[in-house]
């Protein structure tokens, strides 16, 4: 099997354990915590590394179980070394940008930060109804580059477990 062969089949696996970890497996309070830090009113930023790392945990776990499963079935030459290297590095990466101010900080110093904000009220395009009350959107942009970002190392991930 070529290393092609092995890195589309793993990243196949990781991004669809990707959006199941991260939408599905993760609580409500997870979400709505993991970005807590300390310049966040009320609020600490013990809570929200360890609602961070209890997400990114559950994550990695549902990641694993899926690039097993795909493994086995499909007998992939992966190393423990690779998979270690691939699901480390994914995990760090995703844990420091789901922590909220640091992809902030990304798309700040990328010249992004409009495009992050879309879909609030601090976006200059703000959606509105014609009453002028926040209108129903299908999401931010600080959720498509948060997707973005986590794909771009799940795909770094698949090329180290394919690679090593």
């Amino acid at each position: 099997m070529t290393a092609a062969a092995v890195f589309a089949a793993v990243f196949v696996a990781l991004y669809i354990a990707h959006s199941v970890g991260d939408h599905w497996v993760q609580t409500s309070h997870q979400a709505a915590h993991k970005g807590e830090n300390d310049r966040t009113p009320g609020q600490s930023s013990r809570a929200g590394r360890i609602a961070c790392t209890l997400h990114v945990l559950g994550l990695t776990l549902t990641k694993g179980i899926a690039l097993t499963a795909v493994v086995l079935v499909l007998d992939l030459p992966v190393t423990a070394l690779g998979v270690a290297a691939g699901l480390g590095l994914d995990a760090a990466a995703h844990w420091w940008a789901d922590r909220r101010s640091t992809l902030a900080w990304l798309a700040k110093v990328t010249g992004q930060s409009e495009f992050y904000s879309l879909g609030t009220p601090a976006h200059p395009a703000a959606p509105a109804t014609a009453k002028g009350t926040p209108a129903a959107h299908l999401g931010t942009g600080a959720y498509a580059l948060d997707q973005s970002f986590h794909h771009l190392f799940l795909g770094v991930a698949a090329l180290l477990i394919a690679a090593l």
